[in-house]
């Protein structure tokens, strides 16, 4: 790997990591437990379309284990782990089905997948499967969130072109 394309891959890593503090200190849009933008996904979709899926997931796991380190929480790392992981999977198939035109439907389907992945290892932590009556309400935000994060990556790759 080259000296530049590791300076480049530092800096989106770095770049996802301000963004996602940043996003922390935005008071919440909408008064629902768990539901946020996840702005540090543009990041982890623009390396995914650059460089491909071995570097994206690079970037997006020191992102989750830097941003847990630097807060503090072990159980804000199985969290982000098990939804980063699952949509990751879930984007990295469906770029090549849907093309990096319609980025925004790979980036809708990431955060409903990064959703049931949380719910997920919530029902298994706290041994509650009622919790499953939640997914709904995320599914919904994860389409706005996802939309959102997707057309923001398409066009910041115009942008990088």
């Amino acid at each position: 790997m080259s000296t530049k394309k590791i300076a480049y891959l530092s800096l989106l890593t770095a770049l996802a990591l301000i963004i996602f503090f940043v996003e922390a200190q935005i008071p919440p849009i909408v008064p629902i437990p768990g539901i946020k933008l996840g702005l540090a996904n543009v990041i982890t979709l623009i390396t995914l379309v650059r460089f491909g899926r071995r570097d994206a997931f690079a970037v997006l796991a020191l992102r989750i284990a830097l941003s847990s380190i630097l807060t503090g929480t072990a159980a804000g790392f199985i969290y982000s782990a098990s939804g980063g992981i699952l949509s990751f999977l879930t984007i990295a198939v469906l770029i090549d089905v849907l093309k990096k035109d319609r980025l925004w439907a790979v980036s809708i389907f990431g955060a409903i997948a990064h959703n049931i992945g949380q719910i997920s290892v919530a029902v298994i932590l706290t041994s509650t499967i009622q919790i499953f009556w939640y997914l709904p309400i995320l599914v919904i935000s994860a389409v706005i969130t996802g939309l959102f994060t997707g057309i923001c990556a398409g066009a910041a790759l115009k942008y990088l072109k």
